[in-house]
């Protein structure tokens, strides 16, 4: 079966999919475990459900690190259970859900992916039921998890999922490996307010393991690295907003390709 399991910290494991590079987490404790993001559709969070049988019995706790159909829409095959996420999570899903799955179901059709194009369009989407505001300590297992929500960044609803004890951050899109950081549904001026939320979260350290949506776990300096990156998109922005400099010499100034600046420019007004 398609993915791979990282042991990134005491019983903090990471999957690996190659399926948008997608990163998905599993915190194994003493009679119970947390899932960090489910999968796209429901035959993958099945998939993953599976896998995480094979690791463990325990019964699990799902949290959510925000709405985006590749991170949510395969929680229904881990329910009946608590499944944690922003309180704007659930409202997105409420209201955009059903339009992403019909855009994201056409968008793998146009490329020939016709099986997971069906598997999409028949999910069923699941919503979280414990919602956080800005941030909540949870058990699984006896270990002790920390969420907790620093403002929009790369959505309205992100969702940091801490686990002092092995001092690993699962950051969720905040933070991106392997690609430009994607600003489809971004707050460009807030995210950098975001990552600095991430970088002092309290009982992190030098060596902090950080897990992003996408890509392979990373450290504290290349967290550093993208935040000043996602600072210097979000000067642009700015300076673009306020007429003091056009679009072309923003793209040249850019950190990130043509394609991912343009779209930060069009989420600033």
């Amino acid at each position: 079966m398609e993915g791979r399991w990282i042991e990134v910290a005491d019983r903090v494991l990471v999957r690996r999919h190659s399926e948008l590079d997608l990163s998905v987490g599993l915190v194994l404790g003493d009679g119970g475990c947390l899932v960090v993001d489910t999968r796209g559709d429901a035959r993958q969070g099945a998939e993953l459900a599976a896998e995480i049988r094979r690791v463990t019995r325990d019964p699990w706790t799902v949290v959510i690190t925000h709405s985006h159909f590749d991170h949510s829409f395969g929680t229904g095959a881990f329910l009946d259970c608590p499944v944690w996420a922003h309180e704007a999570c659930r409202t997105d899903l409420v209201a955009n859900g059903p339009s992403a799955r019909e855009t994201w179901a056409r968008w793998y059709r146009e490329r020939g992916q016709d099986d997971v194009a069906d598997d999409l369009a028949g999910t069923e989407i699941a919503l979280p039921d414990r919602l956080v505001t800005s941030g909540a300590e949870i058990t699984a297992g006896g270990r002790r998890i920390v969420l907790a929500h620093f403002g929009p960044g790369h959505s309205g609803n992100d969702l940091v999922v801490h686990v002092p004890d092995a001092d690993v951050v699962f950051a969720g899109d905040l933070v991106e490996n392997g690609a430009p950081p994607d600003y489809e549904d971004a707050d460009p001026l807030a995210w950098p307010n975001a990552l600095d939320g991430l970088l002092a979260l309290p009982g992190t350290s030098t060596a902090t393991k950080v897990v992003p949506g996408h890509g392979d776990p990373v450290g504290r300096g290349f967290v550093l690295t993208q935040r000043a990156e996602i600072a210097a998109v979000a000067d642009l922005c700015r300076a673009v907003a306020s007429g003091a400099l056009d679009r072309e010499h923003a793209v040249r100034l850019s950190p990130y390709p043509r394609e991912t600046t343009l779209v930060a420019l069009g989420r600033v007004s």
